[in-house]
């Protein structure tokens, strides 16, 4: 009885804590939908119009297109370059070299946005990649890799190398035993890495206010500067839109991971 009341009382904190986290998070949903031309809360009448504003303005929606081109190509190049750097540090036999390499691959996830923003506009100005296509994707791959890191080396963790062994035993070659040994039993952590290096790609906002141009403007961005200008409920329908994608990718990629694991 005392176990069942412990998780009870458990499973109570973490929905009230939850709740108490997300509450503030859903309020823009019912801003987006005001007949207001101001952000009011609670709303006194309902309206599409900021929906329609937002597919109406070239800026607003050439703003979503460059923030999903970028969110795809860094999910590509991050789940890519972190899912081999994972699998470097799970086979790196020297403790110390392979602590110090982790240590300095999540660094982005410690070190300060403003501070990786400066640092980043810095060389990208010398570069000429301020303001590209290819340096918005190197910027917000190196914020996003650090997540396929932790996510495909605690797939990699509990990997049994055996099967790889196994694997060569009939004699498949590296790349082989990896393509069709390795990867498919670590696909869940991949997945999730991806999912993650695309919604980090898709909420950044401060590195992107440093190497942003006029032709090259991400949606945070947008709508940061919609905030210095204006407060219209656009701004909260496309608060809306993000907060709808990214519960979405994450949601359904957590649930694919957890029905690989199930029927693995």
């Amino acid at each position: 009885m005392s176990a069942r009341l412990g998780r009870a009382a458990l499973w109570t904190a973490g929905v009230l804590v939850a709740a108490w986290l997300v509450a503030p998070t859903l309020v823009v949903i019912p801003l987006g939908f005001t007949d207001k031309v101001s952000l009011t809360f609670p709303p006194t009448g309902w309206s599409t119009r900021w929906y329609a504003n937002f597919f109406g303005d070239p800026a607003w929606t050439a703003a979503l297109a460059n923030s999903l081109l970028v969110g795809v190509l860094v999910a590509v190049v991050a789940t890519a370059i972190g899912t081999a750097a994972a699998f470097g540090l799970t086979r790196w036999t020297n403790g110390r070299g392979s602590a110090a390499a982790s240590v300095l691959l999540l660094a982005p996830m410690i070190v300060p946005g403003i501070i990786l923003a400066i640092g980043i506009y810095a060389v990208f100005l010398k570069l000429g990649l301020a303001g590209t296509l290819v340096g918005f994707v190197a910027a917000h791959t190196v914020l996003a890799m650090p997540f396929v890191v932790v996510s495909v080396t605690a797939s990699l963790r509990t990997f049994d190398v055996r099967l790889e062994t196994a694997a060569a035993s009939l004699g498949a070659g590296r790349w082989a035993t990896f393509r069709q040994v390795t990867l498919p039993l670590i696909m869940p952590g991949v997945v999730s890495g991806a999912l993650f290096a695309f919604v980090t790609s898709f909420d950044e906002v401060v590195v992107s206010l440093f190497i942003q141009s006029p032709t090259l403007v991400t949606l945070p961005v947008q709508m940061y500067s919609s905030v210095t200008r204006e407060t219209d409920p656009t701004l909260a329908a496309a608060a809306t839109m993000i907060l709808v994608l990214t519960t979405v990718l994450v949601g359904g990629g957590l649930t694919l991971a957890a029905r690989r694991n199930r029927a693995r």
